[in-house]
């Protein structure tokens, strides 16, 4: 099977893309909150949040700009098990992604819920960087980064499905490196 979708090429490291502002944030003053159209909202500290059972994975990142990075090897907190843990309602259809520097990216419920998702806290055997989305991250393997939030703080179930920072600019809410969906 081909790993590297069309139009972009092999790089050997995450390249640093945001919006300009890797916030830092104490961690005694980190949380992360899962809210919305959920049964049992959740408030995580950072320590709490690293003590959730640990899901360790391996996939391929792939950057609207071109580029692949292989193997990534991913640690972290799986999706999943955080919508398990909030029990989300038949209403909820999405997923609202509120980030560290105002950043918001927004994905179906659906995406979400694969095997390979996940709010990762580590990357290639060490903790994840500041400047890579550190504390933790979202990891949405099967599209662009940009749904791979960094510094994610909020997620929040929705019943109708909103665009985020980069979708309301002109970018694919479906984000497919496979058919190269970047732009709307």
């Amino acid at each position: 099977m081909e790993r590297l979708p069309p139009g972009q090429h092999l790089s050997k490291r995450l390249t640093r893309l945001d919006l300009g502002v890797i916030p830092r944030v104490e961690p005694k003053r980190w949380d992360l909150r899962v809210e919305g159209e959920v049964e049992n909202p959740l408030r995580f500290t950072l320590e709490e949040f690293r003590a959730l059972p640990k899901v360790t994975t391996t996939s391929d990142f792939h950057c609207v700009t071109g580029w692949t990075r292989l193997d990534c090897g991913w640690e972290g907190v799986a999706f999943r098990a955080l919508a398990a843990m909030a029990r989300p309602r038949p209403s909820a259809v999405s997923v609202w992604i509120e980030c560290g520097e105002g950043y918001t990216t927004s994905l179906p419920l659906a995406d979400l819920m694969r095997d390979d998702v996940m709010l990762a806290y580590g990357l290639d055997g060490r903790p994840l960087p500041d400047e890579h989305g550190g504390p933790a991250r979202l990891v949405v393997p099967h599209k662009y980064a940009w749904k791979s939030a960094k510094w994610v703080r909020v997620l929040d179930f929705r019943a109708e499905h909103d665009l985020g920072y980069w979708e309301v600019r002109g970018y694919s809410d479906t984000a497919d490196p496979w058919t190269e969906d970047r732009y709307a």
